[in-house]
């Protein structure tokens, strides 16, 4: 489970719950890449210097590591900056580079297993990984379909709606769960396929963002 949570602030990127170095730098990557892009996605009026942003992985006591999160990451916080709402159907994974490229992250047959568990069927994937859902059997991918991408801004236009959604923005909650991948790896690598499911709240309460991977 991943938590990110936008709050008042000076700016400041928080990271807590036992994360490894290669994991603390995809979420730094991740906020880079998005207040770089910010005016491209929508963001140009965001004040960044006037919001902290607080990345939290629960189980703290558990240790995490590793870069496929970075989209999953970038992806929480967009819709909690912006409120556009996460489809409920979607799993991802990917690492994330400062330019928006989406790199391949290992794994895929544990990742697309992790979705099916969960209940999800359409996945995206960096699209060097294509070669690896290819070699799964296909009665794990049966009824399943995979979108390759590139760049983050085609993760953003699956896993996003296009308008954000009701309620006011003072202070916003995405979580996005890797509980599959805390199975797999622990204690080790932390490689994340995320469920996302949007819960709507009442105005002026946070509103809130969640991914089960």
């Amino acid at each position: 489970m991943i938590e990110a949570v936008t709050m008042r602030g000076k700016g400041e990127l928080l990271l807590t719950g036992s994360l490894g170095d290669v994991m603390q730098e995809s979420a730094k990557a991740a906020v880079s890449y998005l207040r770089s892009e910010a005016g491209a996605l929508g963001l140009g009026e965001f004040d960044w210097k006037e919001v902290d942003i607080h990345i939290h992985v629960p189980e703290g006591a558990v240790p995490k590591d590793g870069p496929s999160a970075g989209v999953t990451m970038a992806t929480a916080i967009l819709s909690a900056v912006s409120g556009r709402r996460v489809r409920p159907d979607v799993a991802m994974t990917g690492e994330i580079s400062l330019s928006g490229h989406v790199l391949a992250v290992g794994g895929i047959r544990e990742k697309i297993l992790a979705a099916r568990r969960h209940g999800i069927r359409h996945i995206i994937l960096p699209a060097p990984n294509r070669a690896d859902v290819e070699e799964v059997q296909k009665e794990y991918t049966e009824g399943m379909t995979f979108d390759y991408v590139e760049d983050v801004g085609a993760v953003f236009t699956r896993a996003l709606a296009t308008d954000p959604s009701s309620g006011d923005r003072p202070h916003e909650t995405a979580e996005a769960s890797t509980e599959a991948d805390l199975e797999q790896d622990r204690p080790h690598e932390a490689e994340a396929v995320s469920e996302t499911v949007v819960t709507k709240r009442p105005r002026g309460r946070p509103r809130k963002a969640e991914a089960v991977s």
